[in-house]
């Protein structure tokens, strides 16, 4: 087994500051933006977990007395052709000239892009063959810039990284994606902050047993939260296998995220993620190898669609309520994949909520209240998706499809100051969490019956009655009275002003 590096990594922050170090090498490698160096580091970094993970599960099944097949052979594992001490790595360095750049390229790279064409293929050889779906060969200008990053990326382990406080992947994954997207570049994408997720996932609080689905899962982290607030009710191995191999199903439409989630979420230990990679509002599929035993409808569904879309006709013919509006065209689909009983959180941009002037927007709201029990709206603050590139002010919407509503519980969050260095965090949510169980009435939550909801044809916006907090409760004409007033004042004012500098 290889020699583990004692480096620990502890928070966020270092795991970022380590990876910033490997992409600076990319950048000077000819990968000079994050749309170049994300695709790289991730296959290369999964390849190093993912080969850590099956030395310990050949060691586990040593212990055990049992099989073990390995996912990769020599000489395509990390520690063959990667790690300093590699046999592969030290015969080509040691070799001819440019022999390992002719490896990686000619060998390496082809042989896990095809692995899910070989008879019998398991299922982790098509994700790691999936992974590799857009990678055709480094493009790293120097074998020894290579080596630099490969380097680097050994000393990386599951043991150097503290579980409780990071998603290895994810978590570096939306960042770098996140810049993209702050940089107006055509991969930016909006990513759900981890607080938020963690909230709809305790709120939903999905059972083992249970099938949960992200229609746009960007790097998966509604997937991988769930998998880890799950793992932990887990009693038997029964339990265990379920969750890594029959629990989590999502779609992707983006070339560049869609090796993104299949590696975290094989990071994350869920063995088969069932990952459909194409455009989920027309149906047309880039690949569904990892989704064909998918059931038809789902028990969950958490997800975060695209803000401020929009789609052409050959996505609104799929759909009963014809609308440009990607959000609700998700809505739609979301209801139409729930089970009868199944519960689905997402989040909504307030846009969709309250407006009224477009007929798929009425339409779509009032199926969601006549076949769903839209049981809980939380008014976010206005600016929780800043980091993401977004300001968007958004909202969350829990439901249960096959009963229709009756009366919806409103939570108001929107008068948070939310900032890059100040984010929403749970704790915010304290009270929330609270009055859940009851639906109680405060200061910040409220209830509105579902047929004034259909008297103000089906605005849902948060409208939140109960607050005190110094609002400016003033007319239009008395604000403008009271700046009549002052008209002289200021008129004397800067005639002062005027001249003292003269």
């Amino acid at each position: 087994m290889n020699q583990k590096n004692n480096r620990r990594i502890t928070t966020p922050q270092s795991l970022n500051a380590y990876i910033k170090s490997i992409c600076d090498i990319m950048r000077r490698s000819g990968r000079a933006s994050a749309l170049q160096y994300v695709p790289e580091l991730t296959w290369m970094l999964f390849l190093r977990i993912l080969d850590e993970r099956e030395e310990e599960e050949a060691e586990e099944a040593r212990a055990l007395g049992i099989s073990f097949s390995p996912s990769l052979e020599y000489p395509y594992r990390w520690r063959d052709w990667a790690s300093p001490m590699g046999k592969k790595r030290l015969e080509l360095q040691f070799g001819t000239l440019g022999a390992f750049m002719s490896f990686v390229n000619g060998d390496l790279i082809p042989y896990l892009r095809n692995l899910k064409s070989r008879p019998g293929a398991t299922p982790r050889q098509k994700v790691i063959s999936e992974v590799f779906s857009s990678t055709e060969r480094t493009y790293i200008d120097t074998e020894r810039n290579l080596l630099d990053i490969l380097d680097k990326i050994d000393t990386l382990s599951l043991e150097s990284m503290d579980e409780t406080h990071m998603f290895p992947i994810s978590q570096v994954y939306e960042g770098l994606l996140q810049k993209m997207g702050e940089k107006n570049n055509d991969g930016g994408q909006f990513f759900t902050p981890r607080e938020v997720i963690r909230v709809m996932v305790r709120v939903i609080d999905p059972e083992i047993g249970k099938t949960i689905y992200d229609p746009c899962c960007g790097t998966g982290g509604f997937l991988a939260q769930a998998y880890q607030h799950m793992k932990a009710k887990a009693k038997t191995a029964t339990d265990v296998e379920i969750l890594k191999t029959r629990t989590f199903y999502g779609r992707e439409k983006e070339n560049l995220v869609y090796p993104i989630v299949l590696a975290n979420l094989v990071l994350q230990e869920i063995d088969e993620p069932h990952i459909w990679h194409g455009n989920t509002l027309t149906g047309l599929e880039t690949y569904g190898g990892l989704f064909s035993e998918a059931p038809p409808l789902f028990d969950v569904v958490l997800t975060n669609p695209p803000f401020g879309g929009k789609e052409g006709r050959d996505a609104q013919t799929q759909f009963a309520y014809k609308t440009a509006s990607t959000q609700v065209l998700f809505l739609q689909h979301v209801m139409d994949s729930l089970k009868p009983g199944g519960r689905c959180g997402i989040v909504m941009d307030e846009g969709v909520l309250f407006r009224t002037n477009e007929r798929a927007f009425v339409q779509t709201k009032r199926k969601l209240l006549s076949e769903c029990n839209l049981w809980c709206i939380v008014s976010l603050p206005p600016k929780v998706f800043v980091n993401a590139g977004a300001a968007s002010k958004t909202n969350l919407l829990f439901f249960t499809k096959g009963e229709p509503t009756e009366e919806v519980w409103y939570y108001d969050l929107s008068d948070l100051n939310i900032t890059k260095k100040q984010p929403l965090t749970i704790a915010h949510l304290e009270e929330f969490f609270k009055l859940l169980p009851e639906r109680a009435e405060s200061e910040r939550s409220w209830r509105v019956s579902a047929q004034e909801i259909a008297a103000r044809n089906y605005d849902l916006k948060a409208v939140n009655p109960n607050r005190k907090a110094g609002e400016d409760t003033r007319t239009p004409q008395e604000l403008l009275s009271v700046i009549e007033s002052h008209t002289d004042e200021i008129r004397d004012a800067i005639a002062l002003l005027r001249k003292g500098m003269t």
